[in-house]
C-alpha cells in the first residue's frame, strides 16, 4: 500500500519536476496553462480534440489518493483511473491526455478560459458552480468533514467559534463555513498541501475539507482524528465541461452509462482507493456506478 504520507510530501517536488522537464523538452503530458496556450487552444468539441490527437484534463496534482503526481513525475489517482478510461474509449489509447493540473480555485476558470476540455478534479456539484460550468452525471459522493490533532479533537462545529479552521480556496468547505459559519475565522491556503502543512504547524486548530480526503490524510497521519465525519448535505462529485459544450457532455454522460455495465467505477475504487482505505468504508458510500445516484 502506498503510504499517503511519502506522496503528499513528494508531490510538490514532483511538480516542480514536471515544470523543469517540460522546459526541457520532454514529452511528459502533465502541464500548466500559459497565455500562450490560452490563446491558441480548440474549443473542446469532439472533433477538436480527435483533431488535436489529446483531451486536456484538468486533475489535482497534490490530494491523494484522488489525483497526484508521483515521485516519478505521473499523474496517479482515483480521477486519473478515469480520465484514461475516458481518453482510451474516445481516442483509442488511455495516454492520449494532456494532464492540466489544476487548483481548487482554478477549475472553473480553466474551463472558461478554455485551458482544459474536461476537469476531474473531485468538483463537487453546487448550484453556484452549476451557473459556471455544466456538470456530467456523477460517479462519487461526498461530505465536509474536519479533522484536528487528537489531543484537542474537534468533535463539533460549536467548538470551531471565535478559532481558526483552516480551507482550501475554491472548495465547497470555505463557501459552506463562509455561509453559515461567519463566526468561525478561516484561514485559506491556495493549495491542499499547504493547508495539511499549516494544521500540522497548528496554524489553525482543524481543517475542513471533503470528508473522504480527510479520512485517508488521518488514517496516514498519526496523531489527527476526523472528529466531524459528517457536516452539511451529501453531495456528489462529477467531471465538468465548459458551458455549453453539450456535445462533449452527452458523450460523458454516455460513456458512464456504459462504464456502469462493467462496474468500472468500483474498479477505480479497488485500484486506487481500497488500498488506502481498507475496510473502514464501504465503497457504496463513496462510489456511484452508471452515473445514477440511488
Amino acid at each position: 500500500m502506498k503510504n499517503l504520507k511519502k506522496i503528499v510530501a513528494v508531490a510538490l517536488s514532483a511538480m516542480a519536476l514536471v515544470g523543469v522537464l517540460a522546459g526541457c523538452g520532454s514529452t511528459t503530458t502533465t502541464k500548466t496553462p500559459d497565455t500562450k496556450t490560452e490563446q491558441t487552444v480548440a474549443k473542446g468539441s469532439i472533433e477538436d480534440i480527435k483533431k488535436r490527437g489529446v483531451i486536456r484534463i484538468g486533475v489535482f496534482g497534490d490530494k491523494p489518493p484522488f489525483g497526484f503526481v508521483d515521485a516519478n513525475g505521473k499523474n496517479q489517482g482515483f480521477d486519473v483511473y478515469i480520465a484514461k478510461r475516458f481518453a482510451k474509449d474516445l481516442l483509442g489509447d488511455e495516454s492520449k491526455i494532456e494532464y492540466v493540473l489544476a487548483e481548487p480555485a482554478s477549475r472553473v476558470e480553466f474551463l472558461e478560459a478554455n485551458k482544459v476540455d474536461l476537469i476531474l478534479a473531485n468538483f463537487t456539484v453546487t448550484e453556484d458552480r452549476k451557473k459556471k460550468v455544466d456538470f456530467a452525471n456523477p460517479y462519487m459522493k461526498v461530505a465536509l468533514g474536519v479533522v484536528s490533532p487528537s489531543g484537542e479533537q474537534i468533535t463539533s462545529v460549536d467548538q470551531l467559534k471565535g478559532k481558526k479552521l483552516i480551507v482550501v480556496k475554491g472548495t465547497t468547505a470555505e463557501t459552506y463555513f463562509t455561509k453559515n459559519h461567519p463566526d468561525v475565522e478561516l484561514l485559506k491556503f491556495d493549495q491542499i498541501t499547504q493547508s495539511f502543512e499549516a494544521l500540522k504547524d497548528k496554524r489553525g486548530v482543524a481543517l475542513s475539507n471533503d470528508n473522504t480526503l480527510l479520512f485517508a490524510w488521518a488514517k496516514e497521519n498519526a496523531g489527527f482524528n476526523v472528529g466531524v465525519s459528517t457536516l452539511g448535505s451529501l453531495d456528489t462529485i462529477a467531471p465538468a465541461v465548459k458551458k455549453g459544450n453539450a456535445e462533449l457532455l452527452n458523450w460523458i454522460n454516455t460513456e458512464l452509462e456504459t462504464l456502469g455495465k462493467e462496474n468500472f467505477v468500483h474498479k477505480a475504487y479497488d485500484a486506487t482507493l481500497k488500498p488506502v482505505y481498507g475496510e473502514t468504508l464501504n465503497p457504496e458510500d463513496i462510489v456511484i456506478e452508471g452515473g445514477k445516484l440511488k
